[in-house]
């Protein structure tokens, strides 16, 4: 990995103090990050080292998930259902552009371009959210999450490495985002922020757009897009971020922390599609990113510090209380079990786990919480083992890149990219 801007200049005391007051201001204010490792006595070398480690097991190592095509293409690959998707080609270039890896930025980028992004017709801008890994279209629809990354990603790769070196990325961001405003009437409109709510959509087509998911709400992202996107949308972004906090202040259970998978604009679950029936209403897969999202709005915005805390030590506390090591991976969010034709399979299995993707968001939680429990979090991912379960189960995607995201996120690493 080429660098990684180290800790070594913040103290272990600095550090100490830093985490026994609660923020009052995010580091858009501060330009400031902690290290929960280190805070939790880890030496801040082998922390670094071990975030080299997991980016490299995750791009480059036996079970990498990233692949080069040819001398300028590349593509983040979900292994288990053999395809490329807009939410992994995402996650890659934020942690690229975070790890100050242009090549693969701009590999993921073009890839992502020629064969995902639509040029012309109702979805001009959007992108198909998946394809083979030969970029054939599975599917032309798009994934509201995928835009999401892909401008913040695109912003960051402007603020950090600048528009003049191949690729315009403050264009291509306003491009998308000027594509994603309201257009077309029934069937064929379109819109990533529902214009009523102005909350994001599921989908920004189709039967999606009535409908949300919890875990594509990232306030911080259009604090981002607010201060930086130059689309005269500013006003518009920052009441994006607001009604989002609020939102998932409906969604979430207040006594589990558990929020649905999928559920209507007012945070509640939906008949039918989003019910019960089949485990729409619960938390899974989907839901496991929350407790990372509002850590990242708290750590960069603190705009709703004192619920983030209270939050981040309820789901702790709700996880703690069904075994440290032991929890799985699907709940309903009163904390009951879910029903076997609840559970939602993937890879093939339908079973219940106790998933490094889901001990790595709780960990990533940690930085809201002022209770000793955080520790034991942050220690389970320090050692877990990525490596496949006893019936051969193995997710190097979204398990791999949740890992590596918690691990960004408590070694001080997942950072806002100011223009250099």
């Amino acid at each position: 990995m080429r660098r990684i801007i180290t800790t070594a200049a913040i103290s272990v005391l600095s550090l100490t103090a830093m985490a026994q007051q609660p923020w009052q201001q995010g580091a858009f204010e501060t330009r400031q990050y902690r290290n929960l490792f280190v805070e939790s006595g880890y030496h801040p070398d082998s922390v670094e080292a071990r975030l080299g480690q997991v980016f490299e097991e995750v791009f480059f190592g036996p079970n990498r998930v990233y692949f080069e095509v040819g001398d300028s293409m590349g593509y983040v690959s979900d292994i288990k259902n053999h395809d490329a998707r807009t939410e992994g080609m995402s996650y890659g270039m934020m942690i690229a552009v975070q790890m100050d890896r242009k090549d693969i930025f701009d590999r993921l980028w073009r890839w992502s371009k020629r064969y995902m992004q639509h040029q012309d017709g109702p979805l001009k801008g959007y992108f198909a959210w998946s394809c083979k890994t030969d970029g054939t279209r599975n599917a032309q629809g798009a994934a509201s999450d995928g835009e999401l990354y892909y401008i913040t990603s695109l912003i960051f790769a402007s603020n950090r490495w600048g528009d003049d070196t191949g690729i315009d990325y403050k264009a291509e961001a306003c491009h998308i985002l000027d594509c994603t405003m309201p257009r077309g009437e029934g069937r064929d409109a379109s819109f990533l922020i529902d214009p009523q709510t102005r909350l994001i959509t599921f989908t920004p087509s189709g039967f999606g757009m009535r409908f949300t998911d919890p875990s594509y709400h990232i306030p911080a992202f259009y604090e981002v897009w607010a201060r930086w996107a130059g689309d005269g949308r500013a006003e518009l972004w920052r009441d994006c971020a607001r009604r989002s906090r609020e939102f998932l202040h409906k969604a979430i259970n207040p006594q589990t922390g558990l929020n649905p998978d999928l559920c209507g604009y007012d945070g509640q679950p939906m008949p039918g599609f989003g019910g019960r029936r089949n485990g729409g209403s619960n938390f899974r897969y989907d839901s496991w990113r929350v407790p990372m999202n509002i850590a990242l709005d708290y750590e960069w915005c603190c705009s709703d510090g004192q619920w983030q805390r209270q939050y981040g030590e309820t789901i702790q506390n709700f996880f703690y209380s069904q075994g440290i090591d032991d929890y799985v991976d699907q709940y309903r969010t009163d904390g009951s079990l879910p029903a076997d034709d609840e559970i939602l399979q993937a890879g093939g299995f339908k079973k219940l786990r106790h998933s490094i993707g889901l001990v790595s968001t709780l960990a990533a939680a940690s930085v809201l919480c002022s209770h000793d429990k955080k520790r034991e979090f942050v220690d389970a991912l320090w050692n877990a083992r990525h490596v496949p379960f006893s019936d051969g189960y193995f997710d190097a995607y979204y398990d791999g890149l949740l890992r590596l995201f918690a691990f960004m996120h408590l070694s001080g690493h997942y950072r806002i990219i100011f223009p250099q």
